[in-house]
């Protein structure tokens, strides 16, 4: 086998395979059915046409039989006229539409043959056409449901195409929910571990502990200064911490702290500040 032959075998083997692929049988099926009907449909119309020819050579032939008895009328009244030479004339006119009805008829007889035939094709193809309609819808109904079992199987086993593709799909979903859960939990461990205000601050851990604790401090001077200043004593104090607490508004309504006052604290402040 030659290259080119080869070749074409190739070729003609891949279409083979891929109208095999394409092609769905309930389609084909049905496609079959209704060219059988377009036939028959033909069939019916040729029937029609020679009906309609056999009908208007009848019509002729009838027609023809009037002018014989009308031609056998004028003879006979030529006759009595003595006419005969009218009446040989009017017999000759008989003869030939004579001899026209006599090849009607076998036209007609023709005809009439012709369309029995018909009728009888006509009638075979037709009981073909419904025998090949049930097996049709027998063998579609088989296909879908053998196509049916075998979607089901697949889905079962995973072996389809479309279940290949979810397959793969939960695979990749998978391995991105995967590397998303570590990169969250190593982001929370960087955040506790403070390697991220190290990276973003030129602080390191032991500036950001002294800088808390002088917040702190600042702030229990603070409330020390307050407390002096409303003679508040710790057993006071003591007392308060367990009833209700006061919200800061309530205390800002109760209170009104001078100038003085203000100046006084900020003096005090300024001096804790220099301790420290």
């Amino acid at each position: 086998m030659g290259v080119l032959s080869r070749l074409s075998y190739v070729v003609r083997s891949k279409i083979n395979a891929a109208l095999n692929r394409a092609e769905d049988p309930t389609e084909t099926l049905d496609y079959s059915y209704e060219q059988m009907r377009d036939e028959l449909q033909d069939v019916k119309q040729g029937i029609a046409d020679l009906t309609t020819q056999k009908k208007r050579l009848e019509i002729q032939k009838r027609r023809l039989e009037e002018n014989v008895e009308k031609h056998n009328d004028q003879a006979r009244e030529a006759i009595q006229q003595d006419r005969e030479d009218l009446a040989r004339r009017a017999l000759e006119k008989k003869k030939q539409k004579m001899n026209q009805i006599e090849d009607l008829e076998g036209q007609i007889a023709d005809l009439q043959n012709t369309q029995d035939n018909l009728v009888e094709k006509k009638d075979q193809l037709q009981n073909r056409i419904e025998e090949f309609r049930t097996k049709k819808e027998s063998m579609k109904a088989r296909y879908e449901a053998a196509e049916a079992n075998t979607r089901v199987s697949e889905a079962m086993t995973g072996v389809g195409d479309e279940m290949e593709n979810v397959g793969m799909a939960i695979e990749r979903a998978e391995e991105r929910t995967d590397d998303m859960e570590a990169r969250a939990e190593a982001m929370d461990e960087l955040q506790e571990t403070g390697a991220f205000e190290d990276a973003l601050s030129d602080k390191d851990q032991l500036d950001r502990e002294l800088e808390e604790m002088r917040t702190t401090g600042e702030v229990d001077s603070e409330l020390e200064t307050l407390k002096a200043e409303m003679g508040v004593s710790d057993e006071s104090e003591e007392s308060e911490s367990e009833a209700e607490d006061v919200s800061l508004e309530d205390l800002d309504t109760e209170t009104e702290v001078s100038s003085d006052d203000v100046d006084q604290e900020l003096e005090d402040l300024q001096e804790d500040e220099r301790e420290s």
